[in-house]
């Protein structure tokens, strides 16, 4: 096969999407977000990154992974050649990656100067201009989010602050970061926007050459501070000594602090209290997965962003599957506006069903078993599966236990019959209770709230990293 430039990013954005859901987001945001398809000649398909070190990390750790998911993507097999392209920009504006901290101790060799820390305005802003308040689709699900960060945008560190949003991964926090760091920027605000890991890096870089004080220099001196994926800190004592003291440094002064996390303050359970009561204390706003009206409008801003037309019928199919969140919406219209090309084949309900709504229903039969979840559940409450088998009432297993109703039914598509003999024997009637308390109560209970999102995620979590 012989494609064009254009058809070749086209596809390597379908296959982007399948890769998305299949790794986590720091792993993705470092390795695959910044590469681009540069042609597809004679089974040979050649991927762009932004520098050497990028390319061989993606032949060595990803080549398998990427090859499956380009086979599924064009339904035939190529040969994967990674090549550093100069003459391109990154499609997201993102500098050099910071290496994971986890192997800090290896090899400080390896350890990049961190030009995603910069002090703005100057040019190489890493701030992903797709990422704009213009292009951020609102609903019912994430309102409050949108609210918050347009209000502090207009008001710099005067009110909510710091300002807290947690989600489960592709819902939009991260969009909202940037979105909020843009808007400062063309202010003429400086500001520094870091991913935790990068400030982890940079803290123990400048701990080890003696540069400290150059570190909180650059990190004090801004009107504001972004902080993607706060979560990272867990486990890492030094560097939340380091965040703790910029932290207070920042909002004395009334600096803007915003934060993005996978779970609230308060379920940063390992994090240093210290921080988790300093982050409570401002405004903590959380994103929901989207329901069906905004996943179609975020479809149609898709399209048009895409400048392809799709029928409203098929756009409504891919609404309705099962996938969890934006990131997967996105990755199912790619992956159809890729397969009608190549194959010339017209967009309409039975390609859509072909090609995009049955990896949804494939990542729901996969990802979700009994086990997974009772496990997942008998975690988040600290208990254990035999218990929520018991007959033990007490108000925490009365819950777990509900919860655990509530989620074989939505998630592993069991009746209330196998319900009960999978939770020990209990009767149809009891089942659809359970089930019907978190029904109702799930959407104005704030703990019951927190229990389903962190157990879904677990779920998602559950997948191989690279």
């Amino acid at each position: 096969m012989t494609t064009s430039a254009q058809s070749a990013r086209q596809i390597w954005d379908a296959t982007l999407g399948a890769l998305q859901v299949q790794i986590t987001k720091p792993s993705y945001d470092t390795w695959l977000k910044d590469t681009i398809g540069i042609s597809f000649n004679n089974q040979e398909f050649v991927i762009g990154t932004p520098n050497a070190f990028i390319a061989e990390m993606l032949e060595k750790r990803m080549y398998s992974m990427i090859s499956n998911a380009l086979e599924q993507t064009t339904n035939e097999q190529a040969d994967i050649k990674f090549q550093v392209f100069i003459n391109e920009p990154s499609q997201s504006n993102q500098s050099e990656p910071i290496r994971n901290s986890s192997t800090d101790d290896d090899n400080s060799d390896h350890i990049y100067e961190s030009p995603t820390v910069q002090i703005y305005p100057r040019q190489g802003t890493p701030l992903n201009n797709r990422y704009s308040f213009n292009n951020f689709v609102v609903g019912k699900a994430n309102e409050l989010a949108h609210a918050a960060a347009t209000a502090i945008s207009s008001n710099l560190g005067s009110i909510y602050n710091p300002l807290v949003i947690y989600s489960g991964v592709g819902l939009g926090k991260t969009h909202l970061l940037h979105a909020v760091g843009h808007s400062f920027v063309n202010q003429g605000r400086s500001l520094i926007y870091v991913t935790s890991e990068e400030f982890t890096n940079e803290y123990i870089k400048a701990i080890r050459t003696g540069q400290t004080d150059d570190f909180r220099d650059r990190y004090r001196n801004v009107d504001a501070l972004l902080i993607d994926d706060i979560q990272f800190l867990i486990g890492k004592e030094q560097t939340q000594e380091g965040f703790f003291h910029t932290f207070n440094a920042l909002h004395v002064l009334n600096k803007q602090i915003v934060i993005t996390s996978d779970r609230p303050p308060e379920a940063l359970t390992v994090l240093e209290s210290r921080i988790s009561s300093r982050l409570s204390g401002g405004l903590v706003v959380d994103i929901q997965a989207p329901d069906i009206e905004t996943r179609l409008a975020i479809l149609k801003s898709k399209a048009e962003h895409l400048m392809l037309t799709f029928p409203e019928d098929v756009l409504e199919l891919i609404a309705r599957c099962a996938y969890k969140n934006v990131r997967e919406l996105e990755g199912a219209l790619n992956k159809l506006a890729a397969f009608s090309n190549l194959t010339r084949e017209p967009i309409d309900l039975a390609l859509a069903e072909r090609v995009a709504c049955s990896h949804a229903e494939s990542l729901r039969r996969n990802d979700l078993t009994e086990k997974e979840i009772l496990n997942g559940v008998s975690s988040f409450f600290d208990t254990n599966i035999e218990t929520l088998r018991g007959r033990a009432r007490d108000k925490r297993t009365a819950l777990a236990r509900h919860v655990a109703m509530y989620l074989l039914r939505e998630e592993a598509h069991l009746g209330a019959s196998a319900i009960g003999r999978v939770l020990g024997g209990k009767d149809h009637s009891t089942v659809l209770h359970g089930w019907k308390v978190i029904e109702r109560r799930k959407d104005q209970d704030g703990e019951i709230k927190r229990a389903i999102l962190k157990i879904r995620e677990s779920f998602d979590s559950q997948n191989p990293d690279s």
